[in-house]
């Protein structure tokens, strides 16, 4: 696999989003709130520019592109140098073909999720992590059996100059109870 020049900044990025990830998952563990960005801010213009229910509007606009069986639309909510990590496959992903590769063999499920546990810590007006719990219904497309999956989940989205929120990096795993 060639590395695109921007490798360095991916590797920047995923340590960055583990971190966090680390960090909003010891929040969730000890039961806090969801945690404002706007702490320790006295004196100064709030850089809160997007509201919990919108970051938790980011999943469902991500939920409508999985129920579009289209996995090029789920690909476009991602950045260009997203990292997914995704449930249901050894491979991380780093790029859109990759991402795509992913969804075109999980759509195959018809997918839905629904959020069962959300965090959302905004880090500043351009970065926010949403972590928690959701459950998906899959399909089976063989023989049409439901089931259910519920995994841990970690969101990173970076609002971009034209406004618009992709998600640069994406962790899911199976819950490992059952």
């Amino acid at each position: 696999m060639t590395r695109r020049p921007a490798a360095t900044s991916i590797r920047k990025r995923v340590a960055v989003a583990t971190a966090v990830a680390v960090l909003a998952a010891g929040t969730f563990a000890a039961g806090a709130g969801v945690a404002g960005a706007d702490s320790g801010s006295k004196g100064r213009k709030s850089a809160r520019t997007i509201t919990e229910a919108q970051v938790l509007g980011l999943f469902d606009n991500w939920n409508a592109a999985l129920r579009t069986g289209d996995p090029r639309k789920v690909a476009d909510l991602y950045a260009k140098d997203a990292v997914l990590l995704p449930t249901v496959s050894n491979n991380v992903r780093t790029d859109r073909a990759e991402i795509v590769d992913y969804f075109e063999h999980f759509l195959r499920n018809k997918p839905s999720g629904k959020k069962i546990e959300s965090v959302v810590n905004v880090l500043d007006r351009d970065t926010v992590i949403d972590t928690g719990v959701y459950e998906f219904t899959l399909t089976d497309p063989g023989s049409g059996e439901k089931s259910n999956v519920k995994a841990r989940y970690t969101y990173a989205y970076e609002k971009q100059p034209n406004g618009t929120w992709l998600i640069v990096n994406h962790h899911s795993s199976k819950m490992p109870e059952g």
